[in-house]
């Protein structure tokens, strides 16, 4: 028997810390599937710099990621209850708040455990964060 996980983020400008997160996410199954947020969706920070169908292409180009999609523009719910995973693996820093994913997944009829990953700390100069990327980049070239 398969076992399904869904990681689902911005990943806006992919850097170390996601890469952990997707890897750490596929290795709570056996297969992972990534779902992108669309920029419509993004409420929770600055809107991404690159398009929605860019960031899921470098998604799915990552080797631990299965299959990557973008999110539903309305219920955000809906590819999760199409996909039926066993596991739902939230970043170690994002904001959900799992009870009340619990809540939602159970009102649905979804039957799966979410767990969150780990988060790293860097290594050298190393970035793990889309916001101090861009900051950097700011700073350089200003």
């Amino acid at each position: 028997m398969t076992r399904t996980v869904i990681a689902q983020g911005t990943f806006d400008i992919i850097h170390p810390g996601h890469v952990h997160y997707l890897e750490e996410a596929a290795e709570m199954g056996d297969r992972l599937y990534v779902i992108v947020s669309r920029t419509t969706n993004v409420d929770h920070k600055e809107a991404p710099i690159c398009p929605a169908t860019q960031r899921r292409d470098v998604v799915a180009a990552l080797e631990a990621v299965d299959e990557a999609l973008l999110g539903h523009q309305e219920d955000i719910f809906a590819p999760i209850e199409e996909i039926d995973p066993d596991v739902i693996a939230l970043g170690h820093d994002q904001y959900h708040d799992e009870s009340a994913i619990a809540s939602e997944l159970e009102r649905r009829g979804i039957d799966c455990a979410v767990e969150r990953a780990s988060g790293r700390e860097p290594r050298d100069d190393e970035l793990l964060s889309t916001r101090l990327i861009i900051d950097r980049v700011l700073d350089r070239r200003r």
